[in-house]
């Protein structure tokens, strides 16, 4: 590809004003480095290879990659198929379903209650979700058989919107480990029927937590469990406070639950037949309504209204005079929350890195194994989406695929060709 003639189905007015989105389906055009950009055409031009030889290669069906500065597309290019069955092109409108990116929409709903008094960081959960204030730690002992046991022991401390917010709450999954606790997640009817948030946050209650709150980063459901407190605070559904406060301004007007317009059932991706399946009889089916709306995996959107909410979290938290939160409550949000005596389970946050309220956030330059900038902020799905916030460069990407079995490999690959691209 000629790096002064990208693929460009994209720009429109919104971007002259400094607004992040995407023009959906306009006419393809070239443009040039935006002046004032800071990235060189022709090592954009490998992002472009290796994503044309990943879809060749069968490793993904599809992908879209979007890298803004200062305002305006540097690098906007899709690939591939979103649905390889039915050979649909991947589109500017096309749906994908992005897990775990809804837990910073959740995070920055909450912190808005937070902006307005309404919320405060170290209430404690039980006075929202009253079925907390007897929730129980498990510890495993060995029986005299020499098999472990379950003991459940009181909270030392109750467990804080700080703690679902960074993860520290003791709430985990039940999709990776071994432990008693992580068993129980796994075994019992936690997804069973259709249940709204204030069941769902009653059945985590019930089972045990994984260790005491406040002592360990354990990645879990406590953003489901935030949504929860976002409703009973509000007075509402999650997500027709995220509609009215922060989806609706900023113009996110796809992302959601599900699919509620058959007509779009078409435009939602999936994934490679042979990769780690999602869509088909999961609990989080985008085609199938539920009444559960997941903050903490349920979300679907597009790269246009993924672009929006970056550019707004980039901003400050605003978007084309429309004020979401507050400056220094984003600022909050993107520092680091776990103290050095708070230990971090598994490997989600990356060395030289720790976690904030929704993102893991950039501390040191080195250690890390991936090139970036300290200062920045992100998370992932496991669909394969990611996405990204750069304050120092003033940049920031949204990477959208379906394609589960590559995400950390891709994640990885992606934020390594930007910055090599960076000068």
């Amino acid at each position: 590809m000629n790096p002064r003639h990208m693929l460009r189905s994209l720009v429109g007015a919104a971007w002259l004003t400094g607004a992040a989105c995407i023009g959906p389906a306009l006419a393809e055009g070239t443009f040039d480095i935006p002046a004032g950009a800071h990235f060189n055409p022709q090592k954009l031009e490998r992002i472009t290879e290796f994503f044309k030889n990943e879809v060749a290669d069968g490793k993904i069906p599809g992908a879209i990659v979007l890298i803004s500065q200062h305002g305006k597309p540097v690098y906007y290019e899709k690939f591939g198929l979103r649905d390889v069955t039915t050979k649909q092109p991947m589109t500017d409108d096309t749906i994908f379903t992005v897990f775990s990116m809804s837990k910073p929409i959740t995070s920055v709903a909450a912190m808005m209650l937070v902006d307005e008094g309404r919320l405060k960081l170290d209430d404690p959960v039980e006075k929202y979700i009253p079925s907390f204030a007897t929730a129980k730690v498990g510890v495993e002992l060995k029986a005299e058989n020499g098999e472990k046991k379950l003991e459940l022991v009181p909270l030392k401390s109750p467990i804080t919107i700080l703690d679902l917010m960074r993860h520290t709450s003791g709430i985990t999954y039940g999709f990776y480990g071994d432990s008693l606790v992580r068993a129980l997640y796994s075994n019992t009817l936690l997804y069973a029927g259709d249940f709204d948030n204030a069941e769902f946050a009653d059945r985590i209650a019930r089972l045990p937590m994984a260790e005491q709150p406040g002592t360990l980063w354990d990645y879990g459901h406590s953003t489901d469990v935030l949504g929860r407190v976002i409703e009973v605070v509000a007075g509402k559904s999650l997500l027709q406070f995220e509609k009215e406060r922060l989806l609706d301004p900023l113009g996110m007007t796809a992302t959601g639950f599900y699919i509620t317009d058959p007509a779009k059932l078409p435009l939602l991706a999936d994934t490679m037949p042979n990769d780690n399946k999602f869509s088909a009889g999961s609990i989080r089916n985008a085609r199938r309504m539920l009444k559960w709306e997941s903050g903490g995996g349920g979300m679907i959107s597009t790269v246009t209204d993924f672009a929006k909410f970056s550019q707004m979290l980039l901003n400050g938290g605003s978007l084309d005079g429309s004020r979401i939160i507050g400056r220094k409550t984003l600022e909050l949000m993107a520092s680091d929350h776990l103290t050095p005596d708070i230990k971090i389970q598994g490997t989600l946050v990356s060395p030289g890195h720790s976690f904030g309220l929704g993102f893991s956030v950039r501390t040191q330059q080195g250690v890390a194994p991936f090139l970036g900038s300290v200062g920045q902020f992100f998370w992932s799905g496991m669909g394969g989406t990611f996405f990204w916030i750069d304050p120092k460069e003033e940049l920031f990407a949204v990477f959208m695929s379906q394609g589960p079995g590559q995400r950390e490999y891709t994640r990885t690959l992606v934020r390594n060709l930007v910055y090599a691209a960076v000068e």
